[in-house]
C-alpha cells in the first residue's frame, strides 16, 4: 500500500465520524417519518448497536484464522459503504411513489432497504474496530507507514476535529433526511474506493495468527465473570445515550445567542470528554509512537492504578449518569405540565437542551474509564500474551454489546411490571405521557445492587484464585 496507507485508513475514519453523526438522529428518523413509538424506535437502534458490538469477538476470530487484516478491511469497509448507500435508498422520495416523509411513504421497499443496510453497516462497524490498529501497527512493522509521520498525524488530528465539527454543525442544517444520510454515504463510498486502491499491493502481504483455543479457554475464568457482570450493565447505560438521550433532547430550546444549536453537539461533547480522558494530564500517548507496545498502554491507563478500581469509576460514573438523567428528565416533564404540553409531543419545551450537558459527559467517563479498564486488565493478565489479550478486549466489548440488547428486555420488563394492578405504565407511545425518569432510576438502583455484587464477587475471586 506504501506509506499513503494511513492516509487511506483515516480517510475510512473520517467517512465513519460523518456517518456516525448521522444515525445519531436516527432515532428522530424512526419516531418522526416511520411514526414508532420512542421505545420501538430506541429498541431497533439499540439491538443494532447490540449486534455491531458482539460480532467483533467472532470477527477477530475470522481475522485470525482465516481473512487477515486487510481482507476483513475490505469486506467490512465495503459492506459499511453499502449499508449507508441503502439507508439512503430506503429514504421515501428516493425509490417510492411518495415524496413525503411520512408514514405512509414507507414501504415494504423502504424497510427491506433500511434493515438490510443497518445491517450491512453493523458489520462494517464490527470490522473496522477489529482490524483498523493492528493493520496500521502492520504498516508501521513492515515500514510500509514510515515517511512524514509527525506531520501527516499533525494534519490527520485536525483533520479529525474539522470532520467532526462539520458533523455536528454542518450537517444537522441540511434538512431532507436523504442528504442527511446520502452526504456520509458518498463520502463513505470514496473514502472506501481510496481503500481499495491498495488492494493490488497489499491483499495477501499479512500473515495470518491462527488463535489456539487454549487462548479462548483462559479467557472464560471464574475470576472474570464479576468484571463481565459490570459490562453488561455499563453497556445498558451506554444503550440509552443515541435513544432515549436523543429522545429527551428533541424538542428541547436549543438557543445559544442567536445561534439555534444542532442535537449533534450533544454527541461532540461526548466524544470531548472521552478524548480528553484519553489524553488526561501525565499521559504520553498522544506523542507515543505507534506500535509502542506496553509502553504506551501503560501510560494510557494512568487513570486506572487497577482493573478493581476502574470498574468502581465506571459502575459509578453509570450510576450517577442515570441520577442526572432521571432529575433532568423530571425536570422536563415538570415544565411540560406546568405549560399544558402532555398532549402534544412535538410541541417546542422551554428549556434549554444545555441541561442534558451533564448526562452526556458522564456518559463520555463511562466510556473511556471502562475502555481504559479493558486495557488495565489486559496488561495486568495477558503481558505476555498480547493476542490473548485482543480476546480479551473484543470479548469485553461483546458482552457490553449484550447490554445494549439487554436495553431492550429491561424496558419491556419495567414497562410490565409498572403496569401492573391497573396502574398506568411507565412507557406510553410519547415521551411527554411516560415516565422515563423512574426508568433511570430503577437503572441507577442496578447500578448500586451490581456495584456491591462486584466488590463481593471480587473479594471472593481474590481469596480463591489469588
Amino acid at each position: 500500500m506504501g506509506m499513503k496507507s494511513s492516509n487511506r485508513i483515516s480517510a475510512l475514519l473520517w467517512a465513519d465520524i460523518l456517518v456516525a453523526f448521522a444515525l445519531f438522529v436516527m432515532q428522530d428518523y424512526l419516531t418522526d417519518v416511520w411514526n414508532l413509538s420512542f421505545t420501538h424506535a430506541a429498541g431497533i437502534l439499540n439491538i443494532w448497536n447490540g449486534i455491531s458490538l458482539v460480532l467483533q469477538p467472532f470477527f477477530l476470530i475470522l481475522v485470525d484464522s482465516v481473512l487477515g487484516n486487510f481482507a476483513m478491511l475490505v469486506v467490512s469497509s465495503t459492506a459499511y459503504s453499502v449499508g449507508i448507500g441503502l439507508v439512503t435508498m430506503s429514504t421515501p422520495p428516493v425509490l417510492g411513489t411518495c415524496n413525503r416523509y411520512e408514514e405512509q411513504c414507507v414501504g415494504h421497499t423502504q424497510k427491506v432497504l433500511f434493515y438490510t443496510g443497518m445491517a450491512l453497516i453493523a458489520v462494517g462497524v464490527a470490522g473496522n474496530n477489529v482490524s483498523v490498529k493492528p493493520f496500521l501497527e502492520e504498516q508501521e512493522e513492515t515500514g510500509e507507514g514510515q515517511g512524514p509521520n509527525l506531520c501527516l498525524k499533525i494534519a490527520g488530528a485536525v483533520f479529525v476535529v474539522v470532520v467532526a465539527l462539520t458533523g455536528a454543525i454542518a450537517l444537522p442544517y441540511i434538512k431532507p433526511w436523504t442528504l442527511r444520510f446520502g452526504i456520509p454515504a458518498i463520502c463513505t463510498v470514496v473514502a472506501t474506493a481510496l481503500f481499495l486502491t491498495g488492494m493490488c499491493s497489499c491483499c495477501w502481504q499479512y500473515t495470518i495468527n491462527c488463535a489456539d483455543r487454549s487462548q479462548l479457554r483462559s479467557l472464560c475464568r471464574v475470576r472474570m465473570i464479576p468484571m463481565l457482570m459490570t459490562f453488561v450493565f455499563c453497556g445498558l447505560v451506554s444503550s440509552i445515550g443515541n435513544t432515549y438521550f436523543v429522545e429527551q433532547a428533541k424538542n428541547l430550546d436549543r438557543h445559544l445567542g442567536k445561534w439555534n444549536v444542532p442535537p449533534q453537539v450533544l454527541l461532540l461533547v461526548q466524544k470531548g470528554v472521552s478524548a480528553a480522558l484519553e489524553h488526561e494530564k501525565g499521559d504520553e500517548s498522544a506523542t507515543a509512537p505507534d506500535g509502542a507496545g506496553a509502553q504506551s498502554r501503560e501510560n494510557q491507563s494512568r487513570i486506572i492504578t487497577t482493573p478493581g478500581k476502574g470498574v468502581v469509576i465506571a459502575v459509578s460514573s453509570a450510576i450517577l449518569c442515570c441520577i442526572t438523567a432521571a432529575r433532568m428528565e423530571f425536570k422536563r416533564l415538570g415544565v411540560v405540565e406546568r405549560r399544558g404540553l402532555l398532549d402534544d409531543d412535538d410541541a417546542d419545551v422551554p428549556m434549554s437542551i444545555f441541561w442534558l450537558i451533564f448526562q452526556f459527559v458522564l456518559l463520555g467517563c463511562l466510556d473511556k474509564v471502562l475502555e481504559k479498564t479493558v486495557a488495565k486488565f489486559n496488561e495486568a493478565e495477558f503481558d505476555d500474551d498480547e493476542n490473548e489479550g485482543r480476546y480479551a478486549d473484543n470479548l469485553a466489548k461483546g458482552v457490553s454489546g449484550l447490554g445494549y440488547m439487554c436495553g431492550v428486555l429491561s424496558v419491556y420488563v419495567v414497562g410490565e411490571v409498572s403496569g401492573r394492578g391497573g396502574h398506568r405504565s411507565w412507557f406510553q407511545d410519547t415521551l411527554n405521557t411516560s415516565r422515563l425518569d423512574r426508568y433511570y432510576w430503577v437503572l441507577a438502583a442496578l447500578g448500586s445492587v451490581i456495584l456491591v455484587l462486584y466488590s463481593l464477587l471480587s473479594c471472593f475471586n481474590r481469596q480463591h484464585f489469588p
